[in-house]
């Protein structure tokens, strides 16, 4: 009994009739339009008149349904009448299905507003009719003749909630049409799902390149400071040449992260940074003055390897680079690169401490997203990926990507 009257309690029941009554009233401004046929032809009979104003009324406001602002706005409403959870429609999406919402509303909001009302003044009337001796109410066919004052009250009541059961009935069929109606059509909701994972991929791309430019700078910049500090006294030259190397490194990750901090709070993002293959020197002359002993190996044309595929093997030795220096044993490090017509071959050596299988901790922290980081740029890139120890003490990176077309 108490659950069968909770909708009559509950003030979104009465919002969302308030709802369909503004779908109702708003349709009215364009009831004289829908006049001008009738008027036009006054010798048609009354039922053909009336029904031809309704159809062109209909008609108008299919029409203004068509608008995309109209869409907008009625979803608006929902949300916030009708309590219903909409996502916002999309800017070029299937309107086609407002029309027919619009319609419904502005129905239900007569029907609504026609009976309820009826029933609501019949309520609020019948106990105070003390001008007649006798009062009757007749409704749709239906008639009571209330006679004692108790019996008046009793019927001023029934009518009075069942004006609130045709708020409820209204309000619940417009909460059930919204999400049909003014919700995401199919085709819409793989137009969102589509646009969701087109963002995920580009933050995730960007967090792969703030997680590479970063952390290669800072672990550089860290033994490079280490560096300056023990040779400061002895040998000023040295410790000079690692405080450019670390004003070099900063730099270019201060440029790396202003640009992934302006696509992340979705400003107008300048150009970003690029840095390929043809920046791999300068990126060991800065490992060398922190300390490295690097050891590249470079054969092929490197020129060829251009565009998107130039930009991943940089970013790629760069981090292969950086578990060097953060795991390895100090000993030197192998970079080789070999650009041959059907492929790009990439790997980092690097030594281990004595008696370890694998890099182990030390006195860098780990995300432990790094190397998971590398085999997903490499996999959208339909290479090979690997990353193993060699031997004893040695630790191999090796990827190999498929050349294609330069983007």
């Amino acid at each position: 009994m108490i659950r069968g009257i909770r909708p009559l309690l509950r003030g979104s029941t009465y919002t969302g009739m308030a709802f369909a009554l503004g779908g109702a009233f708003a349709s009215l401004p364009l009831l004289p339009f829908a006049m001008l046929p009738a008027v036009a032809w006054p010798s048609a009979p009354q039922g053909v008149l009336m029904a031809l104003t309704l159809l062109v009324w209909a008609a108008l406001i299919a029409a203004v349904g068509t608008a995309r602002v109209t869409r907008r706005a009625l979803t608006a409403g929902a949300r916030r009448l009708l309590r219903v959870p909409l996502p916002d429609p999309p800017a070029r999406g299937d309107h086609r299905r407002t029309p027919v919402w619009l319609l419904l509303h502005v129905a239900l909001g007569w029907a609504g507003a026609l009976v309820g009302g009826l029933l609501l003044l019949a309520g609020l009337a019948l106990p105070f009719d003390g001008l007649r001796s006798e009062a009757e109410l007749s409704l749709f066919g239906w008639s009571a003749r209330p006679e004692s004052g108790v019996e008046r009250w009793a019927v001023g009541l029934g009518c009075v909630l069942l004006a609130a059961v045709v708020c409820v009935v209204v309000t619940y069929a417009l909460r059930w049409a919204a999400p049909r109606l003014l919700g995401p059509s199919p085709a819409e909701r793989l137009a969102l799902a589509a646009e969701r994972e087109r963002h995920l991929a580009e933050r995730n791309r960007l967090a792969h390149e703030l997680h590479d430019s970063i952390g290669h700078t800072l672990t550089a910049t860290t033994i490079q400071a280490a560096v300056a500090g023990e040779v400061l006294s002895d040998d000023p030259a040295t410790a000079r040449a690692a405080l450019r190397s670390i004003e070099e490194s900063a730099r270019a990750a201060l440029e790396d992260l202003d640009y992934v901090l302006g696509v992340l709070r979705e400003q107008q993002a300048e150009t970003a940074p690029t840095r390929t293959l043809a920046d791999l020197p300068d990126l060991i002359d800065r490992l060398r003055h922190a300390g490295a002993a690097v050891e590249p190996t470079l054969s092929g044309d490197l020129a060829q390897v251009q565009g998107t595929l130039s930009r991943a093997a940089y970013r790629i030795l760069q981090e292969g680079l950086t578990n060097a220096l953060r795991h390895g044993s100090g000993g030197p490090i192998e970079v080789r690169v070999v650009a041959a017509p059907d492929a790009l071959e990439l790997s980092v050596v690097n030594g281990v401490g004595a008696g370890t299988a694998r890099p182990g901790p030390d006195s860098f922290p780990t995300s432990g997203h790094g190397l998971p980081g590398l085999a997903e740029r490499v996999r959208l890139l339909h290479g090979e990926f690997a990353s193993a120890p060699e031997g004893p003490r040695r630790w191999r990176l090796a990827v190999r990507l498929p050349v294609r077309v330069s983007t």
